[in-house]
């Protein structure tokens, strides 16, 4: 689920290896990914467009792609079915993982993300690209969904017994719903663990051990059914793939996150740390 720099290095140009972008970045940051793809990348990597990688039919803000959207995207990338998948980023918020949970949920099952991203493998000095090579699309049937995706409807009813446990990886501010972060709080019962405490300070993850020991400190159940959620589904699946590096494959998406949930006056907010 994780490789060096140094694997990949080793293995670029492989006939079976397919290396994705996955670069996407807030609004605010002012940086565009598909800019910064052509001004250099990981050579022979492809370009995922991880931003118009949603529903654009779904009133979930930012949706995962529906089935016919995946098979189209891949299908359009000159993917093979089978292919061994690197995704790497160079973004704050770690939007590899958003591409692997999607590739996760639609059944891909060699996909990786490289440890450390663009960024580790910048500093390392190693090779950057200007070249976009076309690939040959492929057909691609419509794959059948393994991820479990939840929704506001859903949340609401697990509110009163807390059957799931929700996990926010939003900053403590807007989780609090401090003055101030544009956050009215969270939603009722759930924990906090911001995503970047998953990683090092080098932007690779912590080990195995370590990442189990964030998510219990967090007051989670690690063997007790788990959805996570964020601001708009993106860093959720930071603690989705950090879940799943510790053996947790179960847990689920709740996909429009606060996005959703926040906009809706009616749904109840909770304000304060977590209980």
């Amino acid at each position: 689920m994780l490789v060096s720099t140094e694997w990949l290095a080793a293995r670029l140009g492989s006939d079976d290896l397919v290396v994705l972008d996955a670069s996407m970045h807030l609004p605010d940051t002012g940086r565009d990914a598909a800019s910064e793809f052509g001004e250099g990348h990981i050579p022979g990597a492809r370009f995922l467009d991880l931003v118009s990688f949603i529903d654009t039919g779904s009133a979930v803000p930012k949706a995962v792609p529906t089935a016919a959207q995946f098979a189209e995207r891949m299908g359009k990338l000159g993917i093979a079915p089978g292919s061994r998948i690197v995704l790497y980023d160079d973004s704050a918020i770690k939007s590899s993982a958003r591409a692997w949970f999607i590739l996760d949920r639609y059944g891909e099952e060699k996909v990786a993300i490289l440890d450390g991203g663009l960024a580790k493998w910048r500093n390392e000095g190693r090779e950057l690209s200007q070249r976009k090579i076309d690939h040959a699309p492929r057909h691609r049937e419509e794959p059948m969904s393994r991820r479990e995706v939840r929704t506001m409807d859903e949340m609401l009813d697990n509110i009163p017994d807390g059957a799931w446990q929700v996990i926010d990886a939003r900053d403590a501010a807007r989780f609090e719903g401090r003055e101030g972060s544009g956050s009215q709080g969270h939603i009722p019962g759930s924990r906090s663990l911001h995503f970047t405490r998953l990683f090092n300070e080098d932007g690779t993850y912590k080990n195995n051990e370590a990442i189990r020991r964030e998510f219990e400190e967090a007051g989670i159940d690690l063997d007790g059914p788990i959805v996570t959620s964020c601001n708009s589904g993106m860093t959720a699946s930071v603690l989705l793939f950090g879940l799943a590096l510790i053996g947790n494959e179960d847990a689920a998406l709740y996909d429009g996150s606060w996005m959703e949930w926040g906009a809706d006056p009616d749904t109840p907010k909770e304000r304060g740390k977590a209980n």
